[in-house]
């Protein structure tokens, strides 16, 4: 029996094994997720194949990567229909083709900024492009900040710094743009997401959220704004039920349409354990792209993975 999530127009029925991956291959930390103009499904995870490339209908179609990337982090496809893959493990972004040839390299690999100094980067987390091609990048774990380049890779800005204050971080860990250049920051430790300007000056949040995670808006006027959330890890609260982790969808105001997931994590088909990227195709549908392995401790201290815990899943949208 097929299982649905969600309520009213937003409806979607969960398809559990999408992914056809060749023999002996496994998706392990399915980090981040982009789609093309074709519907064409990238996965960047933390297996031996970086980035896997799969049809709307979950049919393998290549991987690519290999070698390149330490640890998968966040991904963005440009207009252009160019990647832009973060890798939080060797400190760099890279615009990729969609075959995988690396066009810009932003970062020195292996060699992070000092800790916390605002410099790029230490441990950056994702990417945005802005409306005139503007890359925005949080760099979220060892900083504090966002930094604005030149879409040929020239710092041209970068604002943040640890705190809890408006326009302050505790670890940026998603950026999106929308149509008219505002900027979406998803400032995950401080329960919230940031909006500001282009040129980094803060404008709101939305706080009806919990340790907000992925994070992606629809490339339209007016989009709908799908966040991601961590749940509780914390002894104190971590059966604590309805904080996540789930699937939210917001308008681009930050007013709540839908959320998707049981009240708490788990393994059934209606729950999730840690959704950290996601992203939607032309139809609607979402792919959840889940870092179940790595938080698995975190949520079930004491134990171990199953072997096979699932780190991608297609939420079919119903009409």
């Amino acid at each position: 029996m097929a299982v649905t999530l969600g309520t009213g127009e937003f409806r979607y029925e969960v398809v559990e094994d999408w992914a056809k991956l060749p023999d002996g291959w496994t998706l392990r930390d399915a980090a981040a997720i982009a789609v093309d103009s074709k519907d064409q499904v990238y996965v960047f995870n933390r297996s031996e194949h970086p980035m896997m490339v799969f049809d709307r209908d979950g049919n393998f179609l290549r991987s690519w990567g290999e070698g390149v990337f330490r640890n998968a982090h966040g991904i963005h496809i440009g207009p252009d229909q160019t990647l832009y893959c973060t890798d939080d493990g060797d400190h760099t972004v890279r615009k990729c083709t969609l075959e995988g040839k690396v066009l810009l390299e932003i970062g020195i690999p292996g060699k992070p900024s000092p800790y916390m100094s605002g410099e790029p980067f230490h441990r950056c987390t994702h990417t945005a492009l802005s409306p005139r091609g503007d890359i925005y990048i949080a760099d979220g774990y060892g900083n504090a900040r966002v930094h604005k380049y030149s879409p040929d890779g020239k710092l041209l800005l970068s604002w943040g710094e640890p705190g809890t204050d408006p326009g302050q971080f505790n670890i940026p860990h998603n950026i999106c743009c929308d149509p008219e250049g505002w900027v979406y920051v998803a400032d995950r430790e401080n329960h919230r997401i940031q909006v500001f300007n282009g040129d980094g000056r803060y404008e709101t949040q939305w706080h009806n959220l919990h340790r907000p995670c992925g994070l992606y808006m629809e490339p339209r006027r007016h989009p709908l704004c799908y966040v991601g959330e961590i749940g509780p890890t914390l002894p104190v609260n971590r059966e604590v039920p309805n904080l996540g982790p789930r699937v939210s969808i917001l308008t681009h105001e930050g007013k709540l349409l839908a959320r998707l997931g049981d009240v708490r994590a788990g393994l059934r088909t209606d729950q999730f354990i840690a959704p950290h990227g996601m992203a939607v195709d032309s139809h609607g549908d979402i792919y959840v792209g889940e870092v179940s392995f790595t938080a698995w401790p975190q949520i079930y201290p004491g134990t171990s993975p199953p072997a096979d815990v699932r780190a991608l899943r297609k939420l079919v949208r119903m009409r």
